[in-house]
């Protein structure tokens, strides 16, 4: 398939496999939750009854004062006693295997071509770090809330895009399938669009 290149007019071959390839939401559900879940930290941590501090002595004799039954003042139903069913630190990590990534992110970008989200240019240069230059060349292209992917890290570019809130950009290393479905457009250099193919053959 052909994917067309907005400053130029020309059209860059890619293949079927990577950009046309059919929608699985099951899969792409299961990678993007994943990934959020590989994020979370996992450290709560709150006490049970046998980790609050005190209660070692029965509050009250067992029968004649006329009211319940108690062995600890840290039980779970007093002020001040443990959790019943306390947090503890734990992983959220998901397993998902190199092939399950690979053909998430292949159906996500197939998805951005169909829904014509995914827009290709030659290049992107700025002359100097300027948010102004920047917003300039993405008005010229009718772009607003963009994911900008590169080839490697410029650092003209990241300086200009990070003070616009809507605007993000990512060199092919650090591309994850969290950023892919979160933007309206994703402006995608040659290069990259090459170097995405190779990483996911």
């Amino acid at each position: 398939m052909k994917l067309k290149v907005i400053n130029g007019g020309a059209e860059l071959a890619v293949s079927d496999t990577t950009f046309g390839r059919e929608y699985n939401e099951a899969l792409v559900h299961q990678v993007i939750t994943a990934y959020r879940n590989a994020g979370r930290s996992g450290t709560k941590a709150q006490l049970t009854k046998a980790e609050v501090r005190g209660g070692g002595r029965k509050p009250r004799a067992q029968k004649g004062g006329g009211t319940s039954r108690a062995g600890s003042i840290r039980s779970p139903i007093w002020v001040g006693g443990g959790r019943a069913f306390a947090a503890k630190p734990r992983s959220f990590e998901q397993k998902v295997n190199r092939k399950m990534y690979r053909g998430a992110v292949q159906t996500m970008l197939s998805e951005l071509v169909r829904r014509d989200r995914l827009v290709v240019t030659q290049e992107l240069a700025l002359d100097a770090p300027k948010t102004k230059l920047l917003v300039e060349k993405l008005k010229g292209m009718g772009l607003d809330k963009t994911l900008i992917v590169i080839e490697a890290l410029d650092e003209k570019l990241l300086l200009a895009a990070r003070n616009l809130p809507h605007v993000q950009v990512l060199p092919v290393a650090a591309l994850d399938p969290l950023s892919l479905v979160s933007y309206d457009k994703v402006l995608m250099t040659v290069g990259a669009v090459k170097m995405i193919e190779e990483r996911l053959q």
